[in-house]
């Protein structure tokens, strides 16, 4: 592999020889030099042209270049060594921050333009990112590939690991290659890796949280048991105790289960307060229950005492005792 402080050498011989402007238009174009890169259309107010104009003196400047390239096949082949490795195609942001370092990721840009197979596929809406490929035939099948993981996860309805993920896809008897997955996966917004290295659909709150509730609803994903507001607050960074309160008390995904302390309903556990909790329960018996029936299950919904429970069992608006000491709804009572 060619080191990347030689690219900038490469490219320097590659444009010697050409007409000032041919010279200074490809330089701005790509970054050479130290350039920041430009537009054709801010190229061409500098130089007082139309940018269709600026693109052909680009184009006529390329052109004298190809011819030199021959002497620079090792570079190239390096290039193609590299894409081989990963499945013949690479996230654009990868290819140029692995190839080039940290201070000549222009320079590979502009090497690439120049020489076949290598090819450059723009950003795509909200599919893929940029990205280069040798083959195009690669860039169809990490499509397949994407679209079978993304409704493999659909279908779980959870992030899993990458050891988890199972493509479903065989190219000549053997599974995908790690790196290969891995490099198809990059390109995807479809499908993203989260900080704890787990894959998901991109607006999975674990994946990509969207401001304080989803963040909440993640402590609690984390931490696995149910917790008070100001617990949630301390384990979320730069959060505001009331602004976490708030989005607890107005999302549906988090249960009042005591004071101040909630949990996930995604958990089991029914919105309302214990009075409701108590009738949920009661409709959903098949028989009536006994006092210490209904405690052991309302505790089970709530972080209270058991007088609190008792006091709202004791109102004969909503509940009705037996002669057996057992509890039903009075709607029920006939």
């Amino acid at each position: 592999m060619v080191l990347p402080s030689n690219y900038s050498k490469i490219c320097s011989d590659l444009i010697f020889g050409l007409k000032e402007r041919e010279k200074e238009i490809i330089s701005r174009r790509f970054g050479l030099n130290g350039l920041n890169r430009e537009t054709l259309e801010s190229i061409g107010q500098g130089f007082g042209i139309c940018r269709e104009r600026v693109r052909q003196i680009q184009k006529v400047g390329i052109l004298k270049i190809k011819p030199k390239l021959s002497q620079y096949q090792k570079v190239f082949q390096s290039f193609l060594e590299y894409f081989k490795k990963f499945g013949n195609l690479r996230k654009e942001e990868n290819v140029l921050a692995e190839l080039g370092g940290k201070n000549w990721k222009n320079e590979v840009y502009f090497l690439l333009t120049l020489q076949k197979p290598f090819q450059r596929l723009g950003e795509r809406n909200d599919d893929f990112y940029s990205l280069w490929t040798t083959d195009l035939n690669s860039f169809e099948l990490a499509k397949k590939v994407i679209d079978s993981l993304y409704l493999q996860l659909q279908k779980i309805g959870r992030p899993i690991r990458f050891d988890e993920l199972n493509p479903g896809v065989i190219l000549g008897g053997s599974s995908l290659k790690k790196e290969v997955l891995l490099s198809f996966l990059e390109i995807s917004k479809k499908i993203q890796k989260n900080p704890e290295g787990l894959y998901g659909l991109k607006d999975w709150p674990e994946i990509n949280p969207r401001g304080i509730k989803d963040k909440a609803y993640l402590v609690f994903k984390k931490v696995g048991n149910p917790l008070h507001f100001r617990e949630v607050t301390n384990l979320i960074e730069n959060a505001h105790l009331q602004t976490v309160h708030n989005e607890l008390i107005k999302d549906s995904r988090f249960v009042l289960v005591g004071r101040g302390i909630y949990a996930l309903s995604e958990w089991g556990y029914y919105p309302g307060q214990v009075k409701e909790v108590i009738l949920k329960i009661l409709k959903e018996s098949e028989k009536p229950l006994k006092k210490e029936e209904i405690l052991e299950k309302v505790l089970s919904q709530r972080l209270v005492k058991e007088n609190t429970i008792l006091l709202n069992l004791s109102d004969k608006k909503y509940f009705l005792k037996d002669s057996l000491g057992r509890y039903r709804p009075k709607t029920e009572i006939i």
